[in-house]
């Protein structure tokens, strides 16, 4: 096709020319030595350092960021969606133990607007920045007529490294254990779908202070990147078992990190609720269990861990900035199926 034809399908190709040349610069500031390739190719290449690893397990991962991206669209603040991108990726093969390596992005909206994909692009940099990732590559694409003006959707890949004796798979957990939960920055990227329903049936004014910052700013708040803590963690703590809090909450994400005829009890007066989190369950009017399934309750990530290394594990987390709390304990349970009790005391 040429120029003229892409316009009239409603596709710039000029623009796309142009964001790739914008992108080159995003992608050296979240780079590794392993990468010997750079933007525009048709593959990215990577070259595993197989003498670093006696036997390398590559662990792979992809998730979007769901609704938020909604958000991100009408209130034209598209700077930090890209860490939301990376995050749910990277934490999730993070459970495994395993190194983020690299990552891919899929960018597709209904015309090519180079500020918003150039604004999101260079969150998914800083999003790789912070997991020590490299930026690969990824794909761009331009669908007049499947998304609506102003529109776009997001996709991440990536690809981590992990010994095979050092896999985190759940199967060592035990009655006795402790279960240690890290804080989040705020819901992440699930949820989203009720929270614009509340925002449109209660006409809520999103300005309006939240604690001390604005609702806007804190549904906008991006996932955080627990890369870098767990890292430190694993050279101390004798790390059994991880769970990525995404949805579904602690009561279906916890189970996943358990072997069978194991519960994990939670007791959830153990952190304090912050004022977002009070302020939607007091919104939604849900349900105890609800209010621990739809969204993450103020825990991010959750560690199941030896018992006599609780006081070590939250010290190493204060030293680094990291709101941690002894949340709960392993305990056994009569059902193969893995099994949350959520209590207050």
């Amino acid at each position: 096709m040429t120029s003229e034809a892409y316009k009239r399908a409603g596709v710039d190709i000029d623009a796309g020319n142009q964001l790739v040349e914008k992108l080159k610069p995003l992608a050296k500031q979240a780079t590794r030595p392993e990468v010997l390739s750079g933007l525009g190719g048709f593959g990215g290449c990577f070259e595993l350092d197989v003498g670093r690893y006696r036997q390398p397990v590559l662990i792979s991962g992809a998730d979007g960021v769901g609704t938020k991206l909604k958000l991100a669209c009408q209130w034209q603040k598209h700077d930090n969606i890209g860490i939301d991108l990376v995050a749910m990726c990277a934490n999730d093969i993070l459970t495994c133990g395993a190194e983020p390596l690299f990552f891919l992005d899929y960018y597709a909206t209904s015309q090519l607007d180079v500020r918003t994909a150039e604004a999101v692009i260079a969150g998914i940099s800083r999003g790789c920045q912070q997991a020590g990732m490299a930026l690969l590559g990824g794909e761009t694409a331009e669908m007049p007529g499947l998304y609506s003006h102003g529109d776009y959707d997001l996709a991440g890949f990536c690809v981590g490294v992990v010994e095979k004796d050092s896999i985190i798979d759940g199967s060592q957990i035990q009655p006795g254990h402790a279960v240690i939960g890290l804080a989040s920055t705020g819901i992440h990227s699930n949820g989203y779908s009720l929270v614009r329903q509340l925002l449109i049936d209660y006409d809520i004014i999103v300005d309006q202070k939240i604690g001390s910052a604005s609702l806007r700013d804190l549904l906008l708040e991006p996932t955080q990147i627990y890369v870098n803590i767990i890292q430190t963690l694993l050279q101390d703590i004798s790390i059994l078992g991880m769970a990525h809090i995404t949805g579904g909450g602690l009561l279906e994400n916890i189970p996943r990190m358990l072997p069978s005829f194991t519960s994990a009890k939670i007791n959830v007066n153990s952190w304090p609720m912050t004022p977002l989190f009070e302020w939607l369950y007091q919104t939604a009017t849900l349900s105890f269990s609800e209010s621990y399934t739809v969204f993450n309750a103020g825990i991010g990530y959750v560690l199941c861990i030896p018992a006599e290394q609780v006081e070590k594990c939250l010290n190493i987390c204060q030293n680094l900035h990291q709101k941690a709390w002894l949340i709960g304990q392993i305990e056994a349970n009569q059902s193969s199926q893995p099994t949350v009790t959520l209590v207050k005391s």
